[in-house]
């Protein structure tokens, strides 16, 4: 039976083009973990400054082991380095775009995973103010055409 990870980021107004461009350049590691079946960002419309970020996995197993993988440190390695980066740059300028393969990629937990209150926004800043992790089991599911 397949879970769903939902991390939901509090992100301040002027973090919020930071937090998807780390989103957006991520190296897509997550797609190739064993177990692995969905991703999307979502971003909030009105009346809230909390982002979601939904994962999909085949089982909680799956979801440990990509948490626990090399790819998934890897990820948040590099996105540290260029939160770094972006904190010594010139006045404007900031981190290269992206968060390596841990943003957006079932990264939860206590360490404030997907960008969350450990993470780092183009200017060395925190993307996010705070992080939470919800787990669900999938007990029903419809998509268009199934009966």
């Amino acid at each position: 039976m397949s879970v769903v990870k939902i991390n939901a980021l509090t992100v301040p107004a002027e973090m919020r083009a930071a937090l998807e461009q780390r989103f957006a350049g991520r190296a897509g590691m997550v797609e190739q973990a064993d177990g692995f079946e969905w991703f999307e960002l979502l971003r909030p419309i009105e009346g809230t400054d909390t982002y979601l970020v939904y994962t999909r996995w085949r089982s909680e197993e799956d979801f440990q082991k990509w948490q626990s993988s090399q790819a998934f440190e890897e990820g948040h390695r590099r996105a540290a380095a260029e939160a770094a980066a972006g904190a010594n740059a010139p006045a404007g300028q900031g981190a290269p775009a992206g968060h390596g393969g841990g943003a957006g990629h079932g990264g939860h937990g206590g360490h404030g995973g997907h960008g969350g209150a450990s993470g780092h926004g183009g200017t060395g800043a925190p993307a996010a103010t705070g992080a939470t992790l919800w787990s669900f089991e999938v007990v029903q599911s419809a998509a268009p055409g199934s009966d």
